[in-house]
């Protein structure tokens, strides 16, 4: 049986944390559904096709060259009902910190009394990349400052783009 796994986030927009994540789950999974999370109640920098084309072209040659397969989607509901819809038995969470593993630690039981069979599995966040946020990133973007150290270059273009229109 193929070990499907999906990986939720806003991915707004897609940062070398979140990178770092996937680079890590490719190795793990046959294959790797990358969810966006589109919720009514937030605004996004980046509309959702905005954020599954940049997965898409950032992440579909980090997972082929582990020899896994890759999909995207969109969810507006319950992670857990995403996980299903994509025949995935395991959820992949980064964690940065220990302020990020509580937090987990309380979804992934959560989710564990809602969908017994769907396992959490922590993917703890490299060194280099522990500090970054889509939040930040955003932040310092529009302020005009350099973000190259903490996205790939064609998601930093993206930002530059964006702000400039603002």
């Amino acid at each position: 049986m193929p070990r499907i796994a999906l990986f939720p986030g806003s991915f707004d927009p897609i940062t070398n944390g979140h990178l770092d994540v996937v680079a890590k789950a490719v190795r793990l999974v046959d294959r790797l559904v990358l969810a966006v999370g589109v919720h009514p109640g937030k605004t996004p920098l980046f509309s959702a096709d905005e954020r599954l084309a940049m997965l898409k072209e950032i992440c579909a040659p980090v997972a082929h060259a582990a020899g896994c397969d890759i999909a995207y989607t969109t969810f507006g509901g319950l992670v857990i009902s995403a996980a299903q819809q994509a025949g995935a038995t395991i959820l992949i969470r980064g964690v940065r910190d220990g302020t990020d593993f509580d937090y987990e630690m309380q979804m992934a039981g959560m989710n564990a009394t809602m969908a017994p069979a769907l396992q959490t599995v922590f993917v703890p966040a490299s060194a280099a990349v522990r500090p970054i946020t889509a939040t930040l990133v955003r932040q310092i973007a529009g302020m005009g400052g350099d973000i190259s150290a903490f996205v790939p270059a064609q998601v930093a273009t993206r930002l530059k783009r964006k702000f400039a229109k603002a």
